[in-house]
């Protein structure tokens, strides 16, 4: 886009010579990340929605092998249930809702599943890992990542080199949920899978029990919900249609020097600053 802009004040701009473009294009996010990306947040929330209708149905978690309503919960979400077996204390049982929301919750693992995997595989193929996320030595150091902090609970929106790239912070917890996170969501989900169990007993026994495995499902399941709501607030601080755009169609706009020359023969440079969004 070119234009003419008064740099100056008076009648200056009348006379100043065309500006350069003010706004550059630049590739943010490959193909691959990006449909990667829908697709877990597709599956995500699909698992949340049928997980939680799974939750219902005993809303109370335990420790070790079994659990039922003769013994104590650790956690007791105190939610009415669709299984009259269950004492909540409501006058009422909720419609049981487990067969849709058990074959909504295994179609969407293997979505989630196979959609990370793809990822890994082609992170690990194109070092988009260790170019984008691996933080190097100097970001780890106490002053950086306090930096960064105090920068986040300040809500403070993202310098003009960060729209390229991912802050320390964004880093740690972007490796943490693919390489922490997702894959024990994966193993404590199957490991209250009986079949899976029956085939591989170890899977369960490492975690000490179906319970427990239950209840580190809901705890990581938890984890990712807050790092989800945290991740959509940062996106609207940083600007909403800014990244949208990035992970949509891969590319961030941001602005570029306007640089003019007045009647008087001087030149005038301004960096313009991309909208806010």
């Amino acid at each position: 886009m070119h234009a003419s802009l008064p740099l100056a004040g008076g009648d200056v701009g009348a006379s100043a010579k065309p500006v350069s473009d003010v706004t550059t294009r630049r590739k943010r996010h490959a193909a691959l990340v990006r449909i990667t990306h829908w697709l877990t947040t597709i599956a995500f929330f699909a698992l949340l929605i049928s997980g939680g209708e799974i939750v219902l149905s005993h809303p109370r978690f335990y420790w070790g092998e079994s659990g039922n309503v003769n013994m104590r919960p650790w956690l007791n979400l105190h939610l009415p249930s669709s299984r009259g077996t269950v004492p909540t204390g409501y006058g009422y049982v909720l419609e049981d809702e487990n067969g849709w929301s058990r074959y909504l919750h295994f179609q969407a693992a293997w979505l989630a599943v196979l959609t990370g995997l793809l990822y890994v595989l082609w992170g690990v193929w194109r070092g988009h890992f260790r170019r984008n996320l691996f933080p190097d030595s100097a970001d780890l150091s106490p002053k950086r990542l306090g930096d960064s902090l105090i920068k986040h609970l300040r809500f403070e929106r993202p310098g003009r080199d960060e729209a390229w790239s991912y802050n320390v912070l964004q880093r740690i917890s972007y490796l943490l949920v693919i390489f922490v996170l997702f894959p024990l969501m994966i193993w404590t989900g199957l490991a209250m899978s009986f079949g899976f169990t029956a085939a591989f007993p170890w899977a369960v026994k490492l975690l000490g029990g179906q319970q427990t495995a239950r209840s580190l499902h809901f705890i990581v399941t938890g984890l990712l919900v807050v790092f989800v709501l945290i991740h959509i607030v940062m996106v609207f601080v940083a600007g909403f249609r800014t990244r949208m755009r990035a992970m949509i169609t891969g590319a961030t706009i941001t602005g570029a020097t306007i640089t003019g020359a007045t009647s008087t023969g001087a030149t005038i440079t301004r960096r313009a600053t991309p909208p806010t969004e």
